[in-house]
């Protein structure tokens, strides 16, 4: 299922492309429940995953879907909420990001960070034109990380088949 033809460039360690992004909740952040917007939260993963993602490919990356955001907890004004992103499949000139999202209670200093909300999305890299350019392969350096990179060809292999069927029932 890997895309890179047996001729390509080395690829780059899993832990070449992690970045953690770091904010404290505010009060700009709130919806009208008073906690803090999932829009809010999505814009931090879309922007902790296109560093990882620019990181990894070395330039600049789009994000071109988001397969799936999962929201687990309410996060509240004032907390510090932490994301964390890797590249955890890369392809000739596409790249699976894996982003988990924590939170730690501003008014409790006991406790471990709760998580909050997990994503994966799906990035191209650009040239300056705009156009596809290829990436390195990514080279999955643990298990966990060997793990991630399996259920990525996973959720491509679904994502590409629920293209397919979509584009065979409009005929065309």
């Amino acid at each position: 299922m890997t895309e890179h033809p047996a001729t390509a460039s080395p690829g780059r360690p899993t832990a070449y492309s992690r970045v953690t992004l770091s904010k404290i909740m505010t009060a700009v952040d709130v919806n009208l429940y008073g906690t803090v917007h999932g829009g809010v939260l999505m814009k931090f993963v879309d922007d902790v995953a296109a560093a990882a993602a620019a990181r990894h490919s070395g330039g600049t990356a789009v994000t071109a879907a988001i397969d799936e955001i999962v929201f687990s907890e309410a996060v509240r004004v004032g907390d510090l909420v932490h994301a964390y992103a890797q590249v955890n499949w890369a392809g000739q000139t596409s790249m699976e990001v894996g982003v988990r999202v924590t939170a730690e209670r501003w008014d409790s200093a006991e406790g471990d960070p709760m998580r909050v909300a997990t994503a994966y999305l799906a990035f191209v890299g650009v040239d300056v034109g705009g156009s596809p350019r290829m990436v390195p392969p990514v080279v999955p350096e643990s298990a966990g990380d060997q793990r991630r990179y399996r259920e990525a060809e996973i959720r491509r292999a679904h994502r590409l088949a629920r293209r397919r069927a979509i584009q065979a029932h409009r005929g065309g």
